[in-house]
């Protein structure tokens, strides 16, 4: 008998009956409808989670913001953008309403934003700052991947609301860092003023320095000359008249010089008393612009050095002013004098005395106006410094704080908010869900059909057995027809993926070769555990196709797996299936997947040559276990 004949034969027993044809043809169908119906089921789960319904509780009562008495709800805001999204059906309800629906089963879980949430999200600017919450109540007993997947949905809403708060709240600081340079620009502005006008106080106090030396020279001679009047009292009345002119022109002058030295001294004085308000009204203006309290003691020190200087310099100034005055009040009194000794002719001999007392105290008080003009100069050459460092210092701090615009501020504060950006690219990617899990239920699918075969298919004829006592031909038989029911069982489930799920493959051809190539190591492995253990090797073989299911990969990658399992994946021919359609389907590696076949080359041949040597013992040496009828089949 050739192989063609038994093939016959065997195909004949399977549809010598109707039942028998019918379960033939049920059992054929196994593949399909396990893996068309799972892979229809799942094709697109994430496709769907607009219908999973979701509550959402908003007790959030808002805050104040910023500057303004209306009130910001980050709460509204957040629950508005879930609602227009869409990512789930969310329905917005009481917290009452939410705890009986999440009960009920009639959402799969809850998200609530507490009254606090705005609070908290503000909190950073105040005293007390805090996290805010938000708060997920899932019930397993609804859906345990649906509280899974509330998790990563929360999470999501977490890493909005910080970007969105992170924006806003870089965007207010970069309009505040806007508003110091500003702010800045005016005070150097000022400094730059204040730095002319002290450049010109020190130069007029340089001409009152000399004005004043020699208006000392003067004094002196004219002490000198009062001496001499005394000493020639007899003769003064005549010229008595044009000392008293001169002296009133003294006076005249002394007090004009008064005059502008207090001028001098009024705004020295002013501008020193101005120097707490400026220094405050800085103080206050970089603390509103958000400067930490490190950067605002930085500034105000270089104010505070400006400021020393300033005072330091009014200090001399106020001393030659006095001085000043001095000196004028001493020329009124010579001018005085000098009335007196014209009216008084008589009373020459005793006013030239006087003439000549007041002559030295003008001599002397015009000395030390000259030492405090010097004073003067000085002072206010350390205020011109001073002010000049200021300027400096300011317009240091402007260029410093880098200028913006509007629009630049806003990508700014994006960035900052979110820096960092996630590229994805793929060498291959599958259409969808189903598409991902389609390589191992696939594999899967064939591994059930074979099994589910050799329920009603005999592993090898014992009577070409018996008869022929030609293992290799019994042993080729008994593989090809349960393989080439197997093939046409790939071949159907493979137009179900490409046709009535859609599925794409990039190397269709390729991919159902795998499936049939699949097909038929499943179908040498499962005839050798039946040739050689029976009924027991039937049952052996749904232990490893309980052991492939968790060890080839098919949903989590292998590496997940407890050790002992890894070794497994490394030996099991489901693996290396499951991987050389995933290159062949998505249109990876196609050296992998012919390593693949290879692997799977090797079981069957492995498995035939197996089993013939079971064929062989069979031929040669019977046993009571062959006589018994097997349990299964």
């Amino acid at each position: 008998m050739k192989i063609p004949a038994m093939i016959s034969a065997e195909l004949r027993r399977l549809t010598s009956t109707k039942m028998g044809t019918l379960a033939l043809i049920a059992l054929m169908c196994v593949p399909i409808l396990y893996g068309g119906l799972y892979l229809w089921a799942n094709q697109d789960p994430y496709g769907k989670f607009s219908d999973v319904p979701v509550a959402l509780v908003v007790d959030d009562v808002g805050t104040p913001a910023s500057g303004s008495s209306a009130a910001t709800n980050y709460g509204d805001r957040v629950a508005e953008e879930l609602l227009q999204g869409k990512a789930f059906d969310w329905r917005r309800m009481s917290a009452a309403e939410a705890e009986r629906a999440v009960h009920d089963g009639a959402v799969d879980f809850t998200v609530t934003l507490p009254k606090d949430f705005s609070a908290a999200l503000t909190s950073v600017a105040g005293d007390h700052p805090h996290q805010a919450t938000i708060e997920l109540e899932t019930n397993d007993a609804n859906n345990y991947l649906a509280s899974t997947i509330g998790t990563q949905a929360v999470e999501k809403i977490r890493r909005s609301v910080a970007e969105l708060v992170g924006k806003e709240a870089a965007g207010r600081l970069l309009t505040a860092l806007s508003d110091v340079r500003a702010s800045l620009g005016t005070a150097a502005d000022g400094a730059a003023k204040l730095t002319d006008g002290a450049a010109t106080a020190q130069s007029g106090a340089a001409r009152l320095d000399d004005g004043a030396g020699t208006l000392a020279t003067g004094t002196a001679e004219l002490a000198s000359g009062a001496k001499t009047v005394a000493a020639g009292a007899a003769d003064l009345a005549p010229g008595a008249r044009t000392l008293a002119n001169g002296a009133h022109q003294v006076a005249s002058g002394n007090a004009t010089l008064a005059g502008y030295a207090d001028e001098a001294g009024t705004a020295v004085q002013q501008a020193t008393d101005a120097l707490p308000r400026l220094r405050a009204d800085v103080a206050a203006d970089l603390a509103a612009q958000g400067l930490s309290p490190q950067q605002i003691d930085r500034v105000l020190a270089r104010l505070d050095r400006v400021a020393g200087a300033v005072r330091e310099g009014n200090a001399k100034v106020q001393t030659a002013v006095g001085k000043v005055d001095q000196l004028a009040a001493g020329a009124a009194q010579v001018a005085s004098g000098a009335d007196r000794l014209a009216d008084g002719a008589g009373r020459l001999a005793d006013g030239t005395a006087q003439v000549a007392a007041g002559a030295g105290t003008a001599a002397s008080g015009a000395a030390r106006l000259h030492d405090g003009a010097g004073e003067l100069a000085d002072g206010l050459g350390t205020l011109h410094n001073g002010a000049a460092q200021l300027r400096d210092g300011l317009r240091d701090g402007v260029h410093k704080l880098p200028d913006s615009t509007a629009d630049l501020r806003s990508l700014q504060a994006t960035t900052i908010s979110d820096p960092v950006a996630v590229e994805t690219s793929r060498l291959t990617a599958a259409e969808d869900y189903g598409a991902g899990l389609a390589p191992f239920f696939a594999a899967l699918a064939g591994w059930i059909g074979i099994y589910a075969l050799f329920l009603i298919v005999k592993p090898v004829s014992r009577r070409a057995v018996t008869a022929l006592r030609t293992p290799l031909r019994v042993t080729a038989a008994g593989w090809m027809t349960p393989a080439v029911l197997g093939g046409i069982q790939m071949v159907a489930l493979f137009g179900v993926l490409a046709l009535a799920l859609g599925l794409g493959f990039a190397h269709p051809w390729g991919t159902l070769g795998v499936m049939v190539a699949a097909s038929f190591t499943y179908t040498a492995i499962i005839l050798a555990l039946n040739v050689w253990l029976g009924s027991v090797g039937q049952f052996l073989g749904l232990v490893i196709m309980v052991l492939q299911l968790v060890t080839a990969g098919g949903t989590f990658p292998w590496q997940t797996l407890p050790a002992p399992l890894v070794g497994l994946h490394h030996v099991l021919p489901m693996g290396y299936v499951v991987d050389a359609m995933r290159q062949l389907m998505y249109g990876g590696d196609l050296a992998r997947a012919g390593t693949d076949l290879l692997v799977l080359g090797a079981w069957l041949a492995g498995s035939l040559v197996l089993a013939a040597l079971g064929v062989v013992r069979m031929t040669h040496r019977r046993t009571l276990r062959d006589l018994q009828p097997s349990l299964i089949g």
